[in-house]
């Protein structure tokens, strides 16, 4: 049962209203600050959609073309602007659909609010039509969630929904809402969003001895090294975390949900963690004396085999969500709490340094990297095209002030890898989950969360098959999506697996293609297909130019691998340049 906040208790009898839960709903939306609804309608949310008919000038309703796009849209929208995502869906088959999307949002920490429904309260449990228990389904891969079987719960829940969904480490939320909840009249108050929750604490308690405790193992370190992920911009915190970096001088590299916190071109910005990440912040993570993680988790394509990570180093753990700390790596010491806030009192402490002789390290590691493998992938000899050298020239296009969107694969880590991000929340992925058919529809959700910055979807051709179908709602709504399908005729990441570990028994991994350029067309989506060096500029800048959107399908070397490479099982230490 929902218990009752102070934050959210009732307003004055003098304010209460007529109307229906579906119609306070909507109004519950616009409360909050919602201002785009993805979504997909059925027979049980009828009246919430029927309510949306009266809302269209204040609520933006994007339809999609199935569930899973609309939250994955959800989460490009919420990625891109920082603010809460919401989607629509209908009870079973619409509710089931969304699982993917939750797990993905779960697992990278993203703002999303589902509004589910459901069917009649009296025939829950009757196994009725398109009934699904989605509030047991969804347990393990939502922040909360909660079912409303009579619209006077509408208010509170909704309230709760949007304070849980965006505070503390953010997560995704559903509410499931019975169709005669949404049908059923009720008297409410004038809507009150929640600040607080007795039995939630959103952000730890900082703790002064440890920051201290921290600072001095900063301050006597020799050879720091930092490591940041997301919560850095989950927490607002990239001045701060500007500010702790440059005056402490030491050399930092980001998870690829971290991206653009430090602009690429910062001369701190040592590169890309993990399995395929630059080869320096790699090697030089167990060489370090001190390592300082800050909004990240230490997941296993960042350390490899644990029991080889970072044994010389002690590490200090500046994180929001306390269950991450000693979950992965052992802390030396754990600086809990939200980083806008720890950041600036660990930055007083800190002596001013810049650690030259240890900074040189990874520019020797990275002069190595770009001699093995950075100049054949941006700058290649052979006569077929790379992914590398397509991220090259649309780097010099976009001069990092693209949002980059990718889906997941070879084409993934070398984006990371390779395009420039000039600001945080410019580099949208699915990190956790490794969600292929993401891209095209989180690139659709983030340029209507960022209308005002270009946006570009990077995929493979096994991806965007997936969720090819979202070409329906580029049409049907006219937004502006850059599409660059890397087409190597693989599913690329896993054909390099099998080439590597497994005698090349490549075992369904060729993946046939339709023509995408005909298939945009029906669409009335401009596009090219490019599969010569020459035509490669021009036909970049003709997408980028183009008024509207555009696909752009790049034919590339089948079989080229993705490296630097840490192999699964292997220590940081042992990544592969070829």
């Amino acid at each position: 049962m929902l218990t009752q906040d102070k934050t959210t208790q009732l307003a004055p009898e003098t304010a209460r209203q007529t109307m229906s839960g579906a119609e306070m709903t909507l109004r519950a939306l616009l409360a909050e600050g919602v201002d785009t609804v993805f979504g997909y309608p059925g027979g049980a949310i009828i009246p919430i959609y029927d309510a949306l008919y009266d809302f269209e000038r204040q609520l933006n309703h994007v339809l999609v073309r199935h569930e899973q796009g609309g939250i994955h849209a959800a989460q490009g929208y919420a990625r891109a602007s920082g603010k809460v995502g919401v989607v629509f869906a209908t009870s079973g088959p619409g509710a089931t659909n969304l699982v993917t999307g939750l797990a993905d949002a779960q697992i990278d920490s993203t703002p999303l609010v589902c509004i589910t429904g459901q069917v009649f309260a009296h025939l829950l449990g009757t196994d009725a039509f398109q009934e699904t228990d989605i509030i047991n389904i969804t347990t393990p891969v939502t922040k909360w969630n909660f079912q409303v079987t009579e619209a006077s719960q509408l208010p509170e829940a909704l309230a709760k929904a949007f304070y849980l969904a965006r505070s503390g480490r953010p997560g995704p939320v559903l509410i499931d809402i019975t169709k005669n909840a949404q049908l059923q009249q009720f008297d409410f108050p004038e809507y009150q969003p929640c600040n607080h929750i007795r039995s939630y604490r959103p952000a730890p308690i900082v703790r002064p001895e440890y920051v201290e405790a921290a600072a001095t193992l900063i301050n006597q370190a020799k050879r720091p090294f930092v490591l940041w992920g997301q919560g850095v911009t989950l927490g607002q915190a990239e001045e701060e975390f500007r500010a702790f970096i440059e005056k402490s001088g030491i050399p930092a590299a980001w998870t690829i949900l971290g991206a653009g916190v430090l602009p690429t071109s910062h001369p701190l910005n040592v590169g890309m963690l993990g399995m395929h990440g630059n080869y320096g912040p790699n090697v030089l993570t167990n060489e370090c004396d001190v390592l300082i993680a800050i909004g990240m988790r230490f997941d296993d394509r960042v350390t490899g085999r644990l029991d080889k990570y970072a044994k010389q180093a002690q590490v200090i753990h500046l994180d929001i969500d306390p269950t991450e700390i000693d979950k992965n790596v052992a802390t030396t010491v754990p600086v809990w709490g939200d980083c806008k806030e720890t950041l600036p009192m660990l930055t007083a402490l800190i002596e001013a340094k810049t650690h030259p002789e240890w900074r040189r390290r990874f520019e020797q590691y990275r002069a190595e990297e770009v001699a093995a493998v950075i100049q054949d992938e941006l700058f290649p000899t052979s006569d077929e095209l790379t992914m590398g050298e397509v991220i090259q020239q649309l780097n010099e296009l976009t001069r990092g002030e693209a949002i980059v969107v990718t889906d997941v694969g070879q084409h993934q880590m070398v984006a990371c890898r390779y395009a420039r991000f000039n600001h945080a929340r410019s580099n949208i992925t699915s990190g956790g989950l490794g969600t292929m058919g993401f891209a095209l529809p989180a690139a659709i959700g983030a340029k209507f969360g960022r209308p005002d910055r270009p946006v570009v979807a990077i995929i493979g051709d096994g991806g965007i098959q997936m969720t090819i179908q979202e070409l329906g709602t580029i049409m049907q709504t006219g937004v502006e999506v850059k599409i660059i399908i890397l087409n190597n005729q693989f599913l690329g990441m896993v054909r390099q697996w099998q080439e590597l570990f497994h005698e090349r028994r490549y075992s369904f991994v060729n993946i046939a293609s339709p023509d995408y350029v005909t298939v945009a067309s029906g669409y009335s989506i401009a596009g090219r297909r490019v599969a010569e060096r020459h035509e490669l500029q021009s036909s970049l800048r003709e997408m980028l130019q183009h008024p509207g959107s555009f696909l752009l399908e790049v034919m590339v070397t089948r079989e080229n691998n993705i490296f630097p490479m840490v192999p699964q099982g292997c220590s940081v230490s042992e990544i592969r340049l070829r």
